[in-house]
């Protein structure tokens, strides 16, 4: 008996069938529109010159302090990602690989057309700096968006067809709502419009933090329970307590306090400019993480890398730096931990004074430690074998009057930024050493937890 399913024309139709439902498929999967060039085609340059800006918005905004500049350098790289990933072969969303993300519908790709990715970058990026600072945005900031947003457009659009730059910039655009959206919903929204996170009330037993300055309360005392990027971030990755407080002069913890005082007692210049070149300070500098983060824009500048590396670099160290500053500031306030200047001006010498000004919030652990243990891991994995060897020097401190430093690897640039904290005279050693263990942690989460081009220029 004959049936349809023999027919060859049955067949025929099923194969072209097949072949479209495929096709479909191909293009839901983040694979790179055929029509479109592809991201590693572009340079970062435009990209790479929005960080410069973001450092100094960072700088120029009220309410920026390190938590919150954190991030806003993650909300960015990661809405730049989304904007340019259907072009880097081999590049997954991250919306079903980070914490939260799934919930939120990314913009659908039109089939058939193509896309400038560097305009969608240049759209994505310069939209979300305006979201991220938003209410405390200074208007002469907003304009140097906008002014740069135009000049990239300009820059990108010259050779391109207007429909693909309309396109390509109506992408970029609704990347960036989606990702804002997302943001919204970390516990971190608009906090840079109240950064202590009043009302507060310290615990008063002696081994808690007390105020270092006058009328001081605790920065984001409640920022340890914001949704982190990645939740191993901070459930897998926080220390105990190493050393159980005491002002016994017998006690180990005193022991530590003194070796915080002996060491800015005898301090050489070069440890004193070391601790105030790492100081990092909001409203003063880009705060820990833009310091890091401007590292990595000069390298990336100086590799002239293309578009494509630029984008999972940014995006890597976007997640590590944000995550970094969830699980350090919940630890700080699990212990509430004293500062070194509080103990020693109380049990050991009253008229101790530190090389820099302690920050208003707890010791345990070093928030300089965490950040930069995890950069230093993004660091290695995208620029080395994974030695961490990549002799540079760093010039991102000379706009603020310090000299060039130079390091032979990332693991040195690293330990000298959590030895500034001693050297300051605002953390003991074990705050460092363990902030650097918690970073590294992340960092390393962040390199091996999500799916990342395997091959990019």
């Amino acid at each position: 008996m004959f049936s349809i399913a023999n027919s060859p024309k049955y067949f025929f139709k099923l194969l072209i069938l097949l072949v479209v439902v495929g096709f479909i498929q191909s293009c839901s999967k983040d694979q790179p529109l055929p029509e479109s060039l592809e991201t590693e085609t572009y340079s970062a340059k435009h990209l790479t010159d929005y960080y410069t800006l973001v450092c100094k918005v960072t700088k120029n905004t009220a309410g920026f302090f390190p938590p919150q500049a954190a991030r806003a350098y993650g909300y960015i790289s990661i809405a730049n990602y989304e904007a340019v990933r259907n072009g880097i072969e081999g590049a997954v969303s991250l919306q079903s690989q980070l914490n939260g993300f799934s919930q939120y519908s990314l913009p659908t790709l039109q089939l058939g057309v193509s896309y400038n990715w560097a305009i969608a970058s240049n759209a994505a990026v310069a939209k979300m700096m305006v979201l991220m600072y938003d209410k405390n945005l200074k208007n002469e900031d907003k304009l140097k968006i906008q002014d740069l947003e135009s000049s990239n457009l300009n820059e990108l659009s010259s050779t391109e067809a207007a429909d693909v730059v309309t396109r390509s910039v109506a992408y970029g655009q609704a990347v960036a709502d989606v990702i804002y959206n997302y943001s919204k919903a970390d516990g971190g929204h608009e906090s840079y419009l109240a950064p202590f996170q009043l009302p507060y009330t310290v615990p008063s037993d002696a081994h808690c933090w007390v105020p270092t300055g006058a009328a001081q309360n605790p920065l984001s005392p409640r920022w340890g329970s914001n949704r982190p990027f990645l939740v191993n971030n901070v459930t897998k990755v926080q220390p105990r307590m190493p050393v159980a407080f005491s002002s016994d002069k017998d006690s180990e913890f005193h022991k530590e306090a003194m070796f915080v005082y002996n060491t800015v007692q005898n301090n050489s210049s070069e440890q004193i400019e070391i601790a105030k070149y790492w100081a990092d300070d909001p409203f003063a500098t880009c705060t820990p993480a833009g310091h890091t983060f401007a590292i990595l824009t000069q390298i990336l500048q100086e590799e002239r890398v293309t578009l494509s590396k630029a984008s999972v670099a940014f995006a890597r160290m976007g997640i590590a730096e944000n995550d970094a500053f969830i699980a350090c500031w919940k630890g700080k306030y699990d212990y509430v931990l004293i500062r070194p200047v509080s103990y020693i001006q109380r049990y050991i010498d009253p008229s101790f004074k530190t090389v820099i000004g302690t920050p208003p919030f707890p010791a345990y652990t070093s928030g300089h430690s965490c950040e930069i243990g995890a950069g230093s891991r993004i660091l290695t994995d995208m620029f080395t074998d994974g030695s961490g060897y990549y002799p540079f020097t760093d010039y991102s401190q000379l706009q603020f009057g310090f000299a060039a430093r130079s390091f032979q690897n990332f693991n040195q640039m690293a330990d000298e930024c959590a030895n500034s904290r001693l050297y300051g005279g605002i953390h003991y050693t074990f705050d460092n050493d363990k902030g650097l263990q918690v970073g590294k942690a992340i960092g390393d989460n962040v390199n091996k937890e999500i799916k990342w081009p395997a091959f990019i220029r």
